[in-house]
């Protein structure tokens, strides 16, 4: 069956025209009152990618919205964040009354201050569609009073300080948006314990079969996609619960598989290289100098 292309979004302006609302008072910074929007039933919103970054807050959302395979787990008040070129499928049930904002950037808008670089740092805009962030009440108050003090710079004057401004207010949202992802993490534990045990099972089977010697190491792609999540949002759950990355944890299960061989084999250091799936032998040994403090000869050595 052939996928459908999704529609790119190039400029804000043309998002505008597409949901029928007035032109954008900055051609790479816009925010949206969901209120305002004339239009939702063009058929090139329900499958589309942005040039942009859109962090939008949705309330009273009926209907659907996807992202890879899974859908978002919505709430009232939960806000979702984009970056520019994802899929986003989505579908809105008859006669809703949407409410909430969007604000969109455009990347040529923060390209020279320090946000261009930090920006592609906050975890959530590559995050799996269901994966929005749920405020509580006093957080809902918090983002509030930044949108409001962003709003009200947006619909002022422009002059020479206004980007600088707007800049460090969208940076202050975003920070207060990650302090409440990571909080997030802590108060939905237990079913991030779950995915932990998931993850945990999955690196364990894949080391116990023959998958280590005829696919190589696993990616952190290769858990994340099994897990049916973002490899970022797999990374932070990992974090938050173990301290460590999934790179950290796989290269743990590697350190820990060699130390089982070199204890109870004659196999040499090159020989274990490659069946744990090192392409050269030389990287093995070095990563295992670097967790342990000793080569993988010394290491045997220290049990004769």
């Amino acid at each position: 069956m052939k996928t459908e292309k999704p529609y790119n979004i190039k400029s804000i302006s043309e998002y505008h025209t597409l949901l029928g609302i007035g032109k954008p008072q900055h051609p790479l910074i816009s925010l949206i009152n969901h209120e305002d929007i004339k239009n939702l039933t063009d058929e090139r919103l329900k499958n589309k990618t942005y040039e942009f970054y859109t962090i939008s807050r949705k309330i009273n959302y009926e209907g659907t919205m996807k992202y890879g395979q899974h859908f978002y787990d919505f709430q009232e008040g939960a806000m979702v964040f984009h970056g520019p070129n994802q899929v986003i499928v989505s579908q809105l049930a008859d006669n809703v009354n949407l409410q909430g904002w969007t604000l969109l950037i455009h990347p040529d808008f923060i390209r020279t201050y320090p946000l261009s670089l930090k920006i592609s740092q906050f975890g959530f805009f590559s995050y799996a569609i269901n994966e929005a962030l749920h405020l509580s009440e006093t957080e809902s108050i918090t983002i509030e009073d930044v949108m409001n003090t962003i709003r009200k710079e947006y619909s002022s004057s422009i002059d020479i300080y206004s980007q600088d401004i707007l800049i460090s207010q969208i940076e202050m949202l975003l920070n207060y948006c990650n302090r409440f992802y990571n909080r997030q993490f802590i108060t939905r534990k237990a079913a991030n314990s779950d995915l932990l045990i998931s993850f945990e099972k999955l690196l364990s089977d894949y080391f116990q079969s023959e998958n280590l010697t005829l696919k190589g190491i696993p990616s952190v792609q290769y858990f994340s996609s099994e897990l049916n999540m973002s490899a970022n949002y797999l990374a932070d759950m990992l974090r938050s619960l173990t301290g460590q990355s999934t790179q950290q944890h796989i290269h743990e299960k590697l350190i820990e598989k060699a130390k089982e061989i070199l204890t109870s084999t004659n196999m040499t250091a090159s020989e274990i290289a490659y069946e744990l799936g090192f392409e050269y032998p030389q990287s093995f040994s070095k990563l295992f100098k670097k967790k342990t403090g000793f080569t993988p000869l010394e290491f045997r050595q220290s049990f004769n």
